[in-house]
């Protein structure tokens, strides 16, 4: 390459490899562009150094000329070091998908500044031997006196060369649980999940015991514990099955179906049994609120079953309830659940001793947001009345995915031809709140018909109009070919309904 006049023979050289490499990194490290400009001018001035240099050489002035261009090829060195450190482990390395951690890219780059520093010193006139003898002098210096940072610096590189620690991994230290968002020389930053940044020198990680959560290449995920107490005289094996039957089939964010939630009876307190439900968390930074929507579960399971969560022994209730309290606690539930039955076409043929006794058979039965509430062929002889809260009723048909029919809110039931004839469940209904129903069982309702049979041909009629509903539902997502047929053997199976609410019940 030819010698640019006034300039040192490294020049051009140094200019093409600046030039080379810039353009191999602009686009790529777009974002690091300031980092790049800031390069870019530490090495114009550099060559503008060479440059008066070479002037100043022609004046005859050669003692400072001669240290002037060494320092200004040295600097244009390093300038051209930065930027193919840059090309070689940003972007060169990435695209062969090698991962290199930050640290040993850095030291890399800083050995290769030592080696250029060496040459030019060599170069200048100075003997090898009398630098390998300062240096370890210095060496031996700096070793005594940054023990500290050594020590953090060696940390970090540890930490990066033997992937025990990864930026994005959830860490345990002591007292302080938080994210990693950054492994330095000397420190690793955590981030709390109270948004707090906190500061961890490399070395103490080294020196103490820490736990990483869910890690990504040994573990699906992180084990979460919910407790509750109940009564010693609810059988455990019913308890188990409520809590862990509920947990399984809710779709409950975050939770992972594998490994599956289980529960456990864990020991026996002052009148309670204390039990575990296990269950694998995703994010180890939606711990609580995972938890909360876990337990609410929990509460809505064991209470649709009639299970109370236990209290100790020695707990002493002072709150006394007078009679009149209790009447008017019962009087308001009462005129609750005699809305609910109101609002329901089928009972509206029903008399008013008849809706207050069906009202008082109604059984509270809650639910949490996520909760399956009936399944798609599932046979159960009950209906649900809502009181509040949302669900959506699925419809899974022969072929294809699951579709959504409706959404139903308070004053909805449904459940009806389970109740009336038996039949199997026409859609999976999913809570999508957390939702409060009254579930009216086969048994309650069966009197009032044996009393009164002539309501079977008069809620057969409903019962028609509501099927009809559903019928359409399902039937607009056919083709007409299909849905004609589908529309033909659904008049065939409700043909005498009345007959079948009669044969269902017995009458």
């Amino acid at each position: 390459m030819t010698r640019l006049p006034f300039l040192s023979v490294e020049a051009p050289f140094t200019l093409a490899l600046m030039v080379l490499c810039f353009l191999v990194i602009a686009r790529p490290l777009y974002a690091r562009r300031r980092s790049q400009l800031n390069t870019l001018v530490f090495y114009v001035c550099c060559l503008l150094g060479d440059l008066a240099a070479g002037l100043i050489g022609d004046l005859a002035v050669e003692g400072p000329a001669r240290w002037l261009r060494e320092a200004a090829v040295f600097g244009q060195g390093l300038a051209v070091i930065r930027f193919l450190g840059l090309a070689f482990f940003e972007v060169l390395v990435p695209r062969f998908k090698i991962a290199i951690s930050r640290i040993l890219a850095d030291i890399l780059v800083i050995a290769v500044y030592v080696l250029w520093a060496f040459v030019r010193l060599n170069l200048a006139g100075v003997e090898f031997t009398h630098i390998f003898a300062t240096s370890a002098v210095l060496t031996a210096v700096l070793a005594i006196s940054m023990q500290d940072t050594l020590g953090n610096l060696l940390g970090g590189l540890a930490l990066q060369m033997d992937n025990s620690l990864e930026i994005g991994d959830w860490i345990v230290l002591d007292d302080i649980s938080g994210k990693v968002i950054d492994i330095q020389w000397r420190y690793t930053a955590l981030l709390t999940r109270s948004g707090e940044k906190v500061v961890m020198p490399n070395s103490h990680l080294m020196k103490n015991r820490y736990m990483v959560l869910c890690d990504r290449e040994s573990s699906a995920g992180w084990r979460r514990w919910v407790w509750f107490n109940v009564d010693l005289a609810v059988r455990p094996a019913r308890v188990i099955k409520v809590v862990t039957d509920d947990i399984v089939t809710a779709r409950i964010p975050n939770v992972l179906d594998r490994p599956a939630p289980n529960c456990v009876l864990m020991e026996f307190g002052e009148g309670y049994a204390r039990y575990g439900l296990r269950y694998w968390l995703d994010d180890p930074s939606l711990d609580d609120p995972t938890d909360s929507e876990v337990r609410q579960h929990v509460l809505a399971a064991l209470q649709r079953k009639g299970i109370r969560l236990a209290v100790s022994d020695h707990t002493v209730h002072l709150v006394k309830e007078g009679q009149s309290h209790r009447k008017e606690v019962r009087s308001r539930e009462l005129t609750r659940r005699l809305e609910a039955v109101t609002g329901i076409e089928m009972f509206q043929c029903l008399n008013e001793d008849e809706r207050v006794d069906l009202a008082q058979r109604l059984v509270y039965s809650p639910f949490a947001r996520g909760d399956i509430l009936t399944r798609q062929g599932a046979v159960a002889h009950w209906l649900y009345i809502i009181v509040s809260g949302e669900v959506e009723a699925w419809w899974q048909p022969p072929e294809g995915p699951q579709r959504l029919l409706e959404k139903r809110g308070p004053g909805s039931v449904f459940g009806e031809p389970g109740l009336m004839t038996g039949a199997p469940r026409r859609a999976t209904v999913i809570a999508i709140t957390d939702v409060e129903v009254y579930r009216l069982d086969k048994e309650s309702f069966s009197h009032i018909l044996h009393a009164r049979p002539e309501l079977a041909e008069i809620m057969s009629a409903v019962l028609e109009r509501r099927l009809e509903r559903v019928r359409e539902l399902e039937a607009g997502y056919e083709s007409d070919r299909v849905g004609h047929a589908f529309d033909r053997r659904e008049q065939a199976e409700t043909a005498a309904l009345s007959q079948r609410i009669r044969d269902f019940f017995r009458i």
